[in-house]
């Protein structure tokens, strides 16, 4: 939907006419309207999420890198995909300025802790009803790793797919977040996961 910024909309609301001529639909629109935006993500239990500030203040961007050792990610609140998305390192630090007024060009900045696992790549496990997906006992899922020096492990940003091991943390992450993904009627949903933290909830 990246060319087509209005899909995910109008999705929802012929999803909304649907539902009232009785048919099922899945995921839940009414959900899925609360579902879009990233701020969803903050919903969830911290336990499971990495540190992250999100504001349109510059101040506050460099105390939390600070905070953070300098090691953090920036990224626009709006839009996905890995565009506008920049890890900031110790060395960085000189340019964090420019950096944050390319990505609060788009709106408010998400800030994240910098997660040394997300090195390995990340794995997108499946969950449906809030049960991880299996099929003939194995899970679906995969792993993607970055390609070369970009840290980014979108597919579409040059990321390789790779066969996903899921581990008892992926599990827990599951049973954390599942009360919430059942009562929002996020019946099929795709959790990145880096480590033992969650990275975001795909739920289109």
């Amino acid at each position: 939907t990246g060319l087509r910024t209005w899909a995910q909309a109008s999705g929802i609301i012929f999803g909304r006419v649907a539902m009232r001529h009785g048919v099922i639909v899945l995921n839940d629109p009414n959900g899925l309207s609360k579902a879009m935006n990233k701020m969803y993500f903050q919903l969830f239990p911290e336990e499971v999420r990495p540190k992250t500030l999100i504001t349109r203040d510059r101040d506050e961007i460099k105390a939390f890198a600070k905070e953070l050792g300098g090691n953090i990610v920036l990224k626009p609140l709006q839009g996905s995909g890995g565009q506008s998305v920049f890890l900031v390192r110790p060395d960085d630090v000189p340019n964090l300025n420019q950096m944050i007024e390319a990505v609060s060009r788009e709106g408010y900045v998400i800030c994240q802790e910098y997660l040394p696992a997300a090195a390995e790549g990340d794995t997108r496990l499946f969950v449906m009803n809030g049960q991880p997906l299996r099929y003939k006992g194995k899970y679906a899922a995969f792993r993607r790793v970055r390609h070369g020096d970009d840290m980014r492990s979108n597919i579409h940003a040059g990321g390789k797919l790779r066969q996903a091991e899921i581990t008892s943390d992926h599990l827990k992450i599951v049973e954390i977040v599942r009360p919430k993904l059942v009562q929002d009627g996020m019946f099929l949903v795709g959790l990145d996961i880096v480590g033992d933290k969650l990275m975001e909830i795909n739920v289109f």
